[in-house]
């Protein structure tokens, strides 16, 4: 069983800031690419940013220059600094990881619960 959990999320106005965090624990031999997505009511889920085990990152293009991932390997948790955030920018945003459960096996993809992020005007 593998259990990720976010927090950070909150109500900020325009040109604010917010930090998620997401831990992931349970049965986790490795991680390779953890990220965050975000979904909007009756829109597909989509990528916001991601970042592989060995640091190097990828932005969509709407977050480039406002918001920077990063990882703590050791604690197997990722962080999403978002900075300068707009109204537009409201929605859940929900974490990932691509992971093993065991040596050998293949990647599977674990989500967090979600957490909300509003940006108010």
């Amino acid at each position: 069983q593998v259990q990720l959990v976010e927090s950070g999320g909150g109500l900020v106005q325009a040109g604010g800031s917010l930090r998620l965090s997401c831990a992931a624990s349970g049965s986790i031999f490795s991680i390779d690419t953890m990220g965050w997505y975000r979904q909007a009511p009756g829109k597909q889920r989509e990528l916001v940013a991601a970042v592989i085990s060995g640091g190097s990152a990828n932005y969509a293009d709407f977050v480039k220059g406002r918001f920077t991932i990063s990882r703590d390997n050791a604690k197997n948790t990722v962080y999403l600094q978002m900075n300068s955030l707009k109204p537009e920018d409201t929605t859940v945003y929900y974490c990932n990881a691509d992971l093993r459960q065991r040596v050998g096996v293949r990647l599977t993809r674990h989500w967090g619960q979600g957490t909300q992020v509003t940006v108010s005007s």
